[in-house]
C-alpha cells in the first residue's frame, strides 16, 4: 500500500481547508482523521510523522469536504457523546445538544426520590433515544416509553437502545406525540424536547457559520412554526385532552428556548393548573404536581 504524506501534513492541510466552515477547524481535522483510522485523537497527535496510506488519505479528504460544505461533524463520524455515552446519529434524526443534558439531569432527579415502585416516563419526541436511553440506563426502576412520528428516528433510537443493552426496558411507539400511548404505559413524568425554534429563524440557519450547520438536520425536528410554539402548543393540547395521561401525571421537563419562557410558563398552566414549576436551567424547567396523589408520584 502506498502512503500519501504524514499524519502533521494531512491535518495541517485539513485544518486550512476548514478554516472558514468551522470555529474548530484543528479539531474537526483531528477528530475526522482519528474517525478515518480507528485510533484516539491523541495517539494521533503523538505520531504526527506517520505515513498516510492512500485509501485513508483519500477518505480522509472526502470527509473533510463534506465538513468544508457544512455538514455537521456527528453526522460524517456518525456518533455523538450525550451524558457520557456514545450515541448513534443520522440525518434522521436532530443533533442532540449539550442544553438537553439537563432535561436528563432533572427527570433523574425526580425519579431518585419517586414514591412509586416502577415510575413510568415518556419521552416524546425522542428523536436519537438519547433522553429515553439515559434515563432507563441511569434508573434502573424506571419503565421508558418513547415516541416519535418518524420511523426513520424511531430505528436510530432503537439502535441506541440495542448498543446500551437496554432494548426491552424501553417501549417504542410511532406517535403524534401522546396521543398513541395507551392507558397501562400512561406516565407518571414526562420528558420533551420538541421542534422550538421559528420558522424564519430556520430559513436564515445558512446566514452564519454558528447556524450553518441547522441546514443539514431534519426540519421537522426543530421548526416550531411563526413564533415556534406550534409543536409545544399541541403538546399541552393534547395533555389537557387527554384524561388519563393528565391523571397519573405528576412530573413534567421541557427544553425550549430563554425567548419563550413567558408563554410556555402560560400554556402549561393552561394545562396543568396544579403543577408548580421550577427553573431548571435557561433552557429546561420542570413542572410537579402541588395536590397529593394517591397513586404516589414524583416529589419535588
Amino acid at each position: 500500500m502506498s502512503a500519501e504524506g504524514t499524519v502533521g501534513a494531512a491535518l495541517g492541510g485539513a485544518a486550512a481547508l476548514l478554516r472558514d466552515a468551522t470555529r474548530s477547524p484543528q479539531l474537526d481535522a483531528e477528530l475526522l482523521l482519528a474517525y478515518v483510522l480507528k485510533r484516539r485523537r491523541e495517539e494521533l497527535i503523538a505520531h504526527r510523522e506517520e505515513a498516510l496510506l492512500s485509501h485513508a488519505a483519500h477518505a480522509f479528504a472526502s470527509l473533510i469536504r463534506r465538513r468544508a460544505e457544512g455538514v455537521p461533524l456527528p453526522y460524517l463520524t456518525g456518533v455523538i457523546e450525550f451524558y457520557g455515552r456514545p450515541f448513534a446519529v443520522t440525518p434522521a434524526v436532530l443533533i442532540p445538544r449539550t442544553e438537553t443534558e439537563a432535561v436528563a439531569e432533572e427527570a433523574l432527579r425526580l425519579l431518585d426520590t419517586s414514591a412509586v415502585l416502577h415510575p413510568v416516563v415518556a419521552d416524546i419526541g425522542t428523536g436519537s433515544g438519547v433522553l429515553a436511553v439515559t434515563i432507563a440506563a441511569e434508573a434502573p426502576r424506571a419503565r421508558v416509553v418513547a415516541t416519535d412520528r418518524s420511523p426513520a428516528a424511531l430505528a436510530v433510537a432503537r439502535r441506541n437502545a440495542r448498543r446500551h443493552r437496554i432494548l426491552r426496558r424501553i417501549t417504542f411507539i410511532e406517535s403524534d406525540l401522546l396521543t398513541e400511548i395507551p392507558q397501562e404505559l400512561a406516565p407518571h413524568c414526562i420528558v420533551a424536547n420538541l421542534p422550538y425554534l421559528p420558522a424564519d429563524e430556520l430559513k436564515r440557519a445558512g446566514e452564519t457559520l454558528d447556524t450553518r450547520g441547522l441546514t443539514f438536520e431534519p426540519p421537522k425536528a426543530l421548526d416550531g412554526g411563526p413564533d415556534g410554539l406550534f409543536v409545544i402548543r399541541r403538546f399541552f393540547a393534547q395533555l389537557r385532552r387527554l384524561e388519563p395521561i393528565r391523571a397519573l401525571l405528576t412530573s413534567l421537563i421541557l427544553e425550549y428556548s430563554p425567548t419563550q419562557r413567558r408563554r410556555i410558563l402560560e400554556l402549561a398552566h393552561d394545562a396543568l393548573p396544579t403543577f408548580r414549576p421550577r427553573e431548571f436551567s435557561p433552557f429546561v424547567t420542570s413542572w410537579t404536581r402541588t395536590e397529593q396523589r394517591r397513586s404516589g408520584g414524583l416529589s419535588p
